[in-house]
């Protein structure tokens, strides 16, 4: 418990940095993304390809909140998860709560 409140203090908890396995699904779709972009750029005008970067950035601020909303999300879950795991008069009928 101490190392991990010790790397959070340090700031060396960054949820967002993901590291992708080269052999994974995502790896693979995201490969498939970028050749698809990278021939779309070909095929388009100047015009074109400012509509296709403002398109690309637009939806990485979107995966972006998207990404932070389900941490945090979870991250409640989480502490409700465990709140409800402490609460010692949840019903439970055996005496006192108690195993």
């Amino acid at each position: 418990m101490r190392k991990i409140l010790e790397d959070f203090y340090y700031s060396n908890i960054t949820p967002c940095d993901q590291q992708m396995a080269p052999d994974s699904e995502m790896k693979r779709a995201v490969d498939r993304v970028s050749k698809c972009e990278e021939q779309l750029t070909e095929l388009l005008d100047e015009e074109g390809r400012h509509i296709l970067t403002r398109l690309t950035r637009s939806q990485q601020e979107i995966n972006s909140s998207t990404a932070l909303e389900n941490f945090i999300l979870g991250f409640r879950l989480g502490v409700r998860l465990m709140a409800e795991c402490m609460d010692d008069n949840d019903g439970d009928t055996r005496i006192g709560g108690e195993q």
